[in-house]
């Protein structure tokens, strides 16, 4: 395998914050947060899921499995019948 190493000069200070947040985010490095977000900028025909399921399901993926309770579904009013 060939490692090739490429270095980013005069990147926005904004960015570079941005990009360090995110990193500690998902608990990973500068380097290793830019590996996972160069092939998803760069894939050709990547979709962008606008499920809201799946982005919520992405946001929590990395704290684990965990049963949420079960709500039981409730009408949201009352259906008027306008009769006398």
């Amino acid at each position: 395998m060939i490692i090739n190493n490429i270095t980013i000069s005069n990147l926005d200070e904004e960015i570079k914050s941005r990009l360090q947040k995110r990193a500690e985010k998902h608990g990973r490095s500068l380097e290793e947060e830019a590996r996972e977000i160069l092939p998803m900028a760069l894939i050709e025909n990547y979709e962008y899921s606008l499920n809201l399921a799946t982005i919520i399901e992405q946001c929590f993926a990395n704290l684990g499995d965990f049963e949420l309770p079960e709500i039981p579904g409730e009408p949201i009013r009352i259906v008027s019948t306008f009769e006398e």
